[in-house]
């Protein structure tokens, strides 16, 4: 018997699969790319590789921590879900969860003095961010207005790290992560709306028929290319962005018809799919390479 529990304590603190999987690397590595392009859009000159690379490390471990600490707080519902109860928390991998709290919040502290490092409104949108994506998670639409604020904590670090003024430019990234949001979260959550309903989650589009999503979908990939094609006119981008942006557009504005037209979960699922790293990730990597082909010639 003694064996046995020591096995299960041991099975309980977690392979550091487990701890990596906690701060949802995905994620943390796109919000940190965004991070990171921002502050290269946002330098009127090349910015020092010394200077970009703390700034990288300042959004990763920012962006870690965030996650890390939404994961834990939410390691109860997760449980009561298909999609997510073998993750590492609900499913005691790591045991006791707040194993992975200590780990967390230790990122949530180190973020926030890179953040102050770089400049006050840096730890100012950090704090912000996490504060949002903490306090108020899982609320009214999970998207407006915490997951919005969460989501464009790295975009505002990136920026103020290296200028501390406001501009259209900064404005209209952060409506482009604003108008994002739903096609990546939304679609996802009306593909799983029962299993999210079964663990007690009832507000919008769980409470919404898929076929009142898909319309109001819709209606953000217009807004979705429209912000895309508005940040070629605000920002100093050229040709290599301005097709990347009308390409990824209309694909965007294609998967969001023939989701309103058909109505069905398979639609939502590719949305899904095409609504992270395809289509944000590439934006911000055409931005970037953009930027650095004008250095150049």
């Amino acid at each position: 018997m003694q064996l046995e529990e020591a096995k299960v304590r041991v099975k309980g603190r977690g392979s550091l699969r487990d701890y990596l999987e906690v701060i949802k690397p995905r994620e943390t590595g796109l919000l940190t790319f965004i991070g990171v392009i921002t502050a290269v859009a946002a330098s009127s000159s090349a910015v020092s590789a010394s200077r970009l690379f703390v700034i990288l490390i300042a959004v990763l471990i920012a962006s870690a921590g965030a996650n890390g600490l939404t994961n834990y707080l939410d390691r109860n519902l997760d449980a009561r879900m298909q999609r997510t109860c073998r993750r590492a928390l609900p499913s005691g991998r790591i045991f006791p969860p707040e194993r992975a709290l200590y780990f967390t919040a230790s990122l949530f502290l180190i973020g926030v003095a890179l953040a102050w490092f770089l400049h006050p409104y840096a730890f100012l949108a950090d704090l912000v961010g996490t504060a949002a994506a903490v306090i108020y998670r899982k609320r009214v639409t999970c998207v407006f207005p915490q997951g919005m604020m969460a989501s464009c904590a790295p975009v505002l670090m990136g920026w103020f790290a290296v200028r501390s003024t406001l501009d259209w430019e900064l404005l209209l990234l952060c409506i482009l992560i604003a108008v994002w949001l739903p096609s990546h979260i939304w679609s996802i959550m009306a593909v799983h709306r029962e299993d999210y309903w079964q663990a007690g989650i009832t507000y919008f589009p769980v409470n919404s028929s898929l076929k009142t999503v898909s319309r109001i979908l819709f209606i953000f990939c217009i807004l979705l290319y429209g912000a895309s094609l508005g940040l070629y006119f605000a920002g100093d981008f050229g040709w290599l962005y301005l097709i990347a942006a009308n390409l990824a557009g209309m694909t965007v504005i294609y998967a969001g018809l023939r989701l309103m037209l058909s109505g069905n979960t398979g639609d939502a699922w590719k949305m899904y799919k095409l609504s992270a790293f395809p289509y944000l990730g590439v934006m911000f990597l055409m931005m970037g390479l953009d930027i650095w082909l004008r250095m150049l010639f």
